[in-house]
């Protein structure tokens, strides 16, 4: 779950890290209020939404508009508010079509000496959380990574414990930083680290991190990701929630216990089992073909999930051509035929359905859809089903 600058930032404040003072306007009106009650010459009007590069990003309505602008009156606070409320901001993570801007974050001006990043996630093949800083800031990691990964310097952490002070001096020596600002240092990560795992986050990160006139750090973004599987134990947290800012194909999804995430091709993905999913998009771009999604029914979709899902993939209109690929290990091959011809019956097919079925009862599953009267294209093994549906597509 993804939450909004504003919000991530009052979770690091509570938890101990610091963070500017900030006020969230909805209109014009109240960006120039919040100028005047933050008192300071110079303040940051930012566009709120889920996706990052804002500070190069445009509004598309008006293209001189960026995504986050340094103002120095109530004026310009409103004007700025104005162009970008209600409009779209384009950046490099939400495509050419932009999201649209619903609320603004007026902050108070910063005196930056110097630029870092810091993020932390979870290293599944060290199973710890790794805190990760480059001298980098401002900068998207993944081009540091790209281009100059011997700038981004790791240490991971044990849960339990916490980073320790000897890993932060170390970072600190590969950052450059020393005197007071190692004091600063010690309190911002450790409480942060803290944070990332009272929290269950996925992702933590702050870009750019900033060190102040007065040597102090300064978490000038904020970006946090939370497990989905956690929010059980955070209700707090899931009501921060913003599903205008989510596909509501994926909220949809969700509601019906399906695994669905929307992306950039024509050909759309029924699966059964993540792994599966994500070799049967690989496979697909192997081929030449674009996938659609990746979804996930699960071992045990009955026919309601699986006609949900074709109602799901066949509402996007980019889709025009759908593979199922299932391997029927808890899932019979019978089931997932039965259930596929259901979902014809109530949403109908308009356009090429490629299955490529294997598993326990895949026989009888093959020739119920084949007696089935169906227009449906079956493939023998998941190279031959990659190869049709790429061809239905043209």
């Amino acid at each position: 779950m993804k939450i909004h600058e504003f919000q991530a930032k009052q979770i690091l404040r509570d938890a101990g890290v610091f963070v500017l003072r900030g006020i969230v306007a909805k209109s014009a009106e109240e960006a120039a209020a919040a100028y005047g009650e933050l008192g300071s010459a110079v303040a940051v009007v930012k566009a709120q939404i889920h996706a990052g590069g804002r500070g190069k990003g445009q509004i598309l309505e008006f293209p001189e508009q960026r995504g986050v602008q340094l103002v120095r009156s109530a004026e310009e606070a409103a004007q700025a508010a104005g162009r970008m409320l209600g409009n779209h901001l384009a950046t490099i993570q939400t495509g050419p079509e932009g999201q649209p801007v619903r609320q603004v974050l007026v902050e108070e001006g910063c005196q930056i000496a110097r630029e870092l990043y810091l993020g932390i996630v979870v290293d599944r093949s060290a199973a710890k959380p790794v805190l990760m800083v480059s001298s980098e800031g401002g900068v998207e990691i993944e081009k540091v990574a790209a281009e100059t990964p011997e700038k981004i310097f790791k240490e991971h952490f044990n849960p339990h414990i916490g980073l320790m002070d000897y890993q932060v001096r170390k970072l600190c020596r590969r950052l450059q930083i020393s005197g007071g600002s190692v004091r600063s240092a010690a309190r911002f990560m450790q409480a942060l680290c803290r944070a990332f795992v009272k929290y269950d986050c996925s992702l933590a990160e702050i870009n750019p991190l900033v060190v102040n006139g007065r040597g102090e750090m300064v978490a000038l973004d904020a970006k946090i990701t939370f497990d989905d599987n956690a929010l059980f134990r955070h209700p707090d947290l899931a009501q921060m929630r913003d599903l205008a800012e989510e596909d509501p194909a994926e909220i949809r999804a969700a509601h019906a216990g399906l695994s669905y995430v929307k992306l950039n091709g024509n050909i759309g993905c029924l699966v059964n089992g993540a792994g599966l999913a994500m070799s049967t998009m690989d496979i697909i771009k192997l081929h030449g073909g674009e996938p659609a999604n990746f979804l996930d029914v699960g071992g045990g979709a009955n026919a309601e999930q699986v006609t949900e899902a074709f109602r799901i993939l066949l509402s996007d209109a980019n889709v025009k051509a759908v593979l199922v690929n299932i391997f029927g290990g808890i899932m019979q091959c019978t089931t997932i035929a039965e259930a596929i011809l259901a979902a014809y019956k109530t949403v109908g097919f308009n356009v090429p359905l490629v299955v490529r079925l294997e598993g326990t009862r895949v026989d009888e599953g093959r020739k119920i859809l084949a007696e089935s009267g169906v227009d449906i294209i079956t493939a023998d093994g998941l190279t031959d089903a990659a190869q049709k549906v790429v061809a239905a597509v043209g």
